[in-house]
């Protein structure tokens, strides 16, 4: 598998501008900051031009012979796709949302990546329906990077695909192994299958099953991790199905808001730990930062024909920042060409073993 060594493409990204709790609120001064950080990349702003305009203008930008010249653009929609939207109705009823035409914008090739902080059901269906699978992925499956101790770790899925197959899990190791290629520069990324313990004998068939396509492939399989394996950082990607992985994240996010409380409520107790607080002041900036989760916002729809990222629906402009950033890198990367080169030699060194059987 060739690997990507330098960033040479400048890149266009295609901004889901409306989508989100805050909407341009938090997209408009990402999409600015951006650019000013990525002086060759070029931004699509796609929503309502009059509400993307005026917000513009708040924050001393002029969209059309502004400080960024062609480098930002707005592209108009006339439709919003609401957060408690049913995917389907999105489907078909919303062909010129901001989302579906970021999208669009993706599958004719005039962005190179969609970036929504929008109704993830329906980020998904439109994605899938619009872009189609790669050839030899059965399903699209979603990844995102947790922090560990030394680190971080992708994991995936994390909600697409409540129910999986051997196969499935094959396939997302191979597009978690390839997404770490590609952004992190790692040519044989480790990867671990997530289960109820390190032995070859626990877990159901299908992670059994899983577990034996892993160590017959060509990736860097470490074998079975378990939960407390993730923040170790035992491995470089962890393969689960989505029920498993949905949970385990939305775990970690409730455990790490209850820490946080923990501490807010101990330093706040009475004079004396407020004075400890000052004291320790920088030791719990630099805690807070490791742990932010905003820093690790964008969860990447992986196995599409082209590349989406979904942002967190409550991403302040930090967060979607960085969202924007994790898109850029998987274009940078050239990702989508290095999934299907390894999907392609998966499946002919598959036929080349059936026929030698036969």
């Amino acid at each position: 598998m060739s690997i990507v060594k330098e960033r040479i493409v400048d890149i266009t990204l295609a901004i889901d501008a409306m989508g989100g709790d805050h909407s341009t609120a938090a997209t408009l001064p990402a999409a600015v900051q951006y650019l000013k950080h990525y002086p060759g990349d070029s931004i699509i702003l796609v929503g309502f031009p009059d509400i993307i305009e005026s917000g513009l203008r708040k924050l001393g930008v002029e969209a059309t012979g502004g400080q960024f010249g062609s480098r930002l653009r707005i592209h108009a929609t006339t439709q919003v796709v609401e957060m408690d939207e049913q995917p389907q109705s999105a489907l078909r009823g919303k062909k010129d949302s901001s989302m579906r035409v970021s999208i669009n914008l993706v599958k004719s090739g005039e962005a190179s990546a969609c970036i929504s902080s929008g109704n993830t059901g329906a980020l998904m269906a439109t994605a899938r329906y619009v872009l189609k699978t790669i050839p030899g992925i059965d399903r699209p499956a979603i990844a995102s990077y947790l922090p560990t101790k030394d680190g971080k770790v992708c994991m995936l899925d994390l909600g697409a695909n409540t129910d999986c197959t051997a196969e499935h899990l094959l396939q997302f190791a191979m597009m978690g192994s390839t997404l770490v290629t590609a952004l992190e520069r790692k040519p044989a990324p480790s990867v671990g299958l997530l289960n109820i313990g390190s032995e070859d004998i626990k877990g159901n068939e299908v992670v059994k099953q899983a577990a034996a396509l892993l160590r017959a492939s060509d990736l860097n399989f470490y074998g079975n991790v378990e939960g407390n394996d993730i923040f170790k950082g035992t491995t470089d990607v962890v393969v689960c199905d989505g029920f498993v992985g949905n949970v385990a994240l939305k775990t970690t996010e409730g455990l790490a808001q209850m820490l946080g409380g923990f501490l807010r409520d101990e330093f706040g107790r009475n004079a004396l730990t407020k004075l400890a607080a000052l004291v320790a002041m920088p030791v719990l900036k630099a805690f807070k930062r490791r742990v932010d989760h905003r820093r690790y916002n964008g969860a990447s729809f992986l196995g599409l024909k082209g590349i989406v990222v979904k942002s967190h629906g409550s991403a302040d402009p930090l967060a979607f920042f960085c969202a924007l950033e994790r898109a850029a890198e998987e274009a940078r990367g050239g990702m989508l060409l290095h999934i299907s080169e390894h999907i392609e030699k998966w499946h002919n060194a598959r036929q080349n073993t059936q026929q030698g059987v036969a």
